[in-house]
């Protein structure tokens, strides 16, 4: 991308999000289905030994949010990774990286509509879910088609519900456990009584414990840490990224440790794990489960009613809200820095009086809506494939942020430049990363779920061809013109 596109496009799009908004979008970002939904079926893989997965998959987060920080302090344009992909690595690079980033959450969002309708099935299970993805559907995309403005007040209000509610919990968590008013079952000593911290060895014979299940389970964790890189997204339009980017990307690891993991003993210390299913959330699960406990509280008896589980249902209701409405934000900002670098259609790239682009995000919308018909044809299985399919894109995403960042940091190396914003402990958190994202492609492969990693090369050769078909269109529109 030239210089005077990058000028352009930054006086294109309004820098409308304060510091408030970039702390809270990031935030957003990580908490959502993968924390509320997501976690059952690794739950049933790993047992309580998913809160080690869970912290070891967050350092990797970290690690790789480091590293795109670093790259967009630097240079904070619309486009992200994707035009540090094309600049530092080449065409196809900034091409690959921004149509594969712009799949992922046209995936993510069909998800996260997904899980509304699981939501919504809680209160009321004779809504279809096609129904509940639509409604939401219609009212986020309105929403996001006004300004960044509103779009970032949107999302920290989201936020700020889940950031409290999940605060709330852990708190109350802890009270129940303390307390004894959680009831019998309820003790610190379900992270181990039941089989043990690893009780589950998915792939020995004699089904004893081990560290199988932790690494089947691996898989379906990277899923809750898709949405942390939206932060990257939001430098073109951020009030003084330089402050606010490392800021928010430095109180990652402090999210991943309190939210994901200290939710999570909580959760596994209330209730025995083997009570937690695939299809439904264990944190509403967990707390509707003590509907029968009673407990003083200054000095009345207070009944532990079906209220608290309702409360939550909502709370994870406004989480999947959260994250759908960041991935429309996303998606068409993505469109637009495409459409900028002349690897998308130039009407993408339009501007409507408030600066929002607002064909980007029609058109984004419209490829997400086929959730919809996913959800007609075959509700059992939607979110199940839909969540395969996303760590798959999200790994390659990731695998091209951490190579781009050593090409990044070389090139600045041969220019004398110190950056304003160091990535941690480079090179080797970059190294640390590539062996691990191989190695989930590696279990993913092992462990039964081979379509995604077969999609892979397939993804990619598309990709290559399209991109042959977009530099042969150049050329002629090039011939054309002279």
């Amino acid at each position: 991308m030239s210089s005077t596109n990058q000028t352009t496009e930054e006086k294109s799009l309004k820098r409308g999000l304060q510091n408030r908004h970039i702390q809270l979008i990031a935030l957003g970002g990580a908490i959502g289905t993968g924390l509320f939904l997501g976690i059952g079926p690794a739950a049933v893989l790993a047992g309580p030994s998913v809160i080690l997965g869970y912290a070891l998959a967050g350092i990797i987060a970290f690690f790789i949010m480091r590293q795109l920080g670093e790259m967009v302090v630097e240079e904070p344009v619309s486009g992200s990774f994707s035009h540090f992909a094309y600049k530092y690595w080449g065409s196809f690079a900034g091409f690959s990286s921004g149509w594969n980033y712009w799949i992922l959450y046209i995936l993510v969002s069909m998800s996260e509509l997904t899980a509304i309708g699981v939501y919504v099935h809680f209160w009321w299970p004779e809504i279809p879910l096609w129904c509940s993805s639509l409604f939401f559907f219609v009212a986020i995309n309105a929403l996001n088609l006004s300004s960044v403005k509103v779009y970032g007040e949107a999302e920290f209000w989201f936020s700020i519900i889940k950031v409290v509610a999940i605060i709330a919990m852990i708190a109350f968590g802890i009270y129940l456990l303390v307390s004894g008013s959680g009831g019998e079952q309820a003790s610190i000593q379900n992270l181990w009584n039941d089989g043990g911290f690893f009780p589950r060895g998915l792939l020995a014979a004699d089904g004893k414990g081990g560290f199988q299940g932790l690494f089947a389970a691996i898989a379906l964790i990277m899923f809750s840490f898709g949405g942390l890189e939206l932060i990257g997204i939001t430098a073109a339009e951020a009030d003084r990224p330089e402050k606010t980017i490392p800021k928010a990307t430095n109180q990652v690891i402090y999210r991943i440790l309190i939210f994901y993991v200290g939710a999570l003993v909580i959760l596994f210390s209330l209730s025995p794990w083997k009570s937690i299913t695939t299809n439904s959330s264990p944190f509403v699960m967990v707390f509707e489960s003590l509907k029968g406990f009673q407990f003083s509280l200054f000095g009345k008896t207070v009944y532990f009613t079906s209220l608290i589980a309702n409360v939550l249902n909502l709370i994870v209701l406004t989480a999947a809200l959260s994250v759908y409405n960041s991935c429309v934000y996303s998606n068409s900002r993505m469109l637009y820095g495409l459409s900028k670098q002349g690897n998308a259609p130039a009407f993408l790239s339009h501007l409507n009086k408030n600066h929002v682009p607002v064909k980007a995000i029609l058109v984004s919308g419209l490829f997400a809506a086929i959730c919809i018909v996913i959800n007609k044809v075959i509700p059992e299985k939607a979110l199940e494939i839909l969540m395969s399919l996303v760590v798959s894109t999200l790994i390659i995403n990731w695998l091209m942020i951490t190579v781009v960042h050593l090409k990044f940091r070389k090139s600045k190396k041969a220019d004398n430049i110190r950056t304003k914003f160091p990535s941690f402990i480079y090179p080797a958190s970059n190294y640390i990363c590539l062996v691990f994202l191989v190695g989930i492609l590696a279990l993913m492969w092992i462990t039964g779920m081979k379509l995604p990693v077969e999609l892979i090369p397939v993804w990619m050769v598309f990709l290559y061809v399209c991109f042959l078909l977009v530099k042969r269109n150049k050329r002629s529109a090039t011939a054309t013109t002279s």
